[in-house]
């Protein structure tokens, strides 16, 4: 018989943090509301087109693209890096890796569909190269690879023991989890133990440009720790582990003293900043999302303590209202724009993480009438609501923010 103990210790943790938010949940709920809930019925209805479309996008990524990184949806083919335009910056995301299957494996499993998991896990376990000569995003590839690797390695051996799949399973995403884990480690040999925004998986940062590049924004610096920390524990090599936690230590020295603030692009080698405008959205988000996840997952009291110190300074000078305005880190009675960008909608799903309801509830309706408004949340918009700049790129913050309250 198969019980709780027996569940790995990061699928157990994470279990642990989904039931406490539904608890919390229920407890919250107002018996006395008048206001009307959706009918089961009607939530089914919306999972199930949630689940189409996923299926809508997956299986014409599949048909079309494989095993390109992305599928162009107006010509419908695959896009490799290298073989196309460049978008600029956008396009360190790609790395010839098969990228969309090995974000999609997780979501295959949450849907329950074990047979097309274990059809995408061998597929990427047969097909999948990180010994390649290009250039790509450090935080990127932590996020969406070496993290859905990660995860896809823990569901297979999850399955493999509870539903008795994957019998031919031998750990083969880890891995590739430790190969790639071990090409993204040339970026933290910088003197502050920052990392490097970008890294060449073949070379590593033998190359004048990479070399000459010496920026990285915050976020991209400080979002490495759940990732790293989990391969460490899996795999038994604490190095990832290790890296990881000194430049989240590096980033928490260069906070300004005073405002507890922190900047959002500095110099990996000198750790001097570059722009000194504070915010939650890009540019620093994800590093305040890794500090108090961090602390969720690792339990190590510093990520706790280090989250509060910047949440009171979020809420003291950057939140007004229901509106959450960039201010100078040294001037943090000064705005720095006034302007909001889309990315800070993460903000109230971690607010409930953190227990802080009230604000939480206030900026996620600031963000469903600014959705309301133009029918998507516009990539930058102003205090009254106006868009500052028209792109929207199918950002699932404001989704997930909702998920949470």
């Amino acid at each position: 018989m198969v019980t709780i103990c027996n569940y790995h210790p990061l699928i157990w943790r994470s279990l642990c943090c989904i039931v406490l938010i539904i608890k919390t949940i229920q407890c919250l709920e107002d018996p006395t509301s008048t206001q009307k809930s959706m009918t089961k019925e009607e939530k089914n209805d919306l999972k199930e087109e949630a689940r189409d479309m996923f299926y809508h996008a997956y299986r014409a990524y599949m048909e079309n693209a494989y095993p390109a990184d992305e599928l162009m949806p107006l010509s419908c083919a695959g896009r490799y890096r290298g073989s196309h335009a460049s978008r600029g910056d956008i396009d360190d995301t790609l790395g010839n890796f098969s990228l969309t299957l090995i974000d999609s494996l997780d979501t295959l499993a949450v849907l329950g569909d074990l047979a097309e998991f274990e059809h995408a896990a061998k597929l990427i376990t047969q097909d999948v190269s990180f010994d390649s000569d290009v250039v790509v995003s450090v935080f990127e590839t932590n996020i969406r690879v070496l993290g859905g690797l990660l995860s896809g390695h823990i569901l297979a051996e999850y399955f493999q023991e509870r539903a008795g799949v994957l019998r031919w399973y031998r750990g083969q995403l880890l891995h590739l989890a430790k190969d790639i884990g071990y090409r993204l480690l040339p970026a933290f040999n910088t003197t502050t133990g920052i990392p490097h925004a970008r890294v060449n998986l073949r070379y590593g940062l033998k190359s004048q440009k990479l070399e000459w590049s010496q920026e990285t924004c915050t976020a991209c610096a400080g979002t490495m720790v759940l990732e790293m920390a989990a391969l460490s524990r899996l795999t038994g090599e604490h190095i990832f582990e290790e890296k990881a936690h000194r430049a989240m230590d590096e980033l928490w020295k260069l906070r300004h003293r005073s405002s507890d603030l922190m900047g959002t692009v500095l110099n990996v080698q000198s750790g001097t900043w570059v722009r000194r405008d504070s915010g939650v959205g890009a540019g620093i988000d994800s590093y305040y999302e890794y500090c108090l996840k961090a602390y969720i997952l690792l339990g190590e009291d510093r990520y706790l303590s280090r989250f509060n110190k910047h949440y009171s300074a979020v809420m003291k000078y950057i939140s007004q209202g229901p509106m959450l305005l960039d201010v100078h880190m040294h001037k943090p009675h000064t705005n720095s724009r006034n302007f909001m960008d889309a990315l800070l909608a993460f903000w109230p799903g971690l607010q409930v993480l953190k227990g802080d309801l009230k604000p939480a509830v206030e900026t996620h309706e600031m963000l469903y009438q600014v959705m309301q408004r133009h029918n998507f949340i516009p990539e930058a918009f102003t205090t009254d609501f106006q868009v500052h700049w028209g792109q929207h790129p199918l950002r699932p913050e404001f989704l997930e923010s909702t998920y949470f309250l």
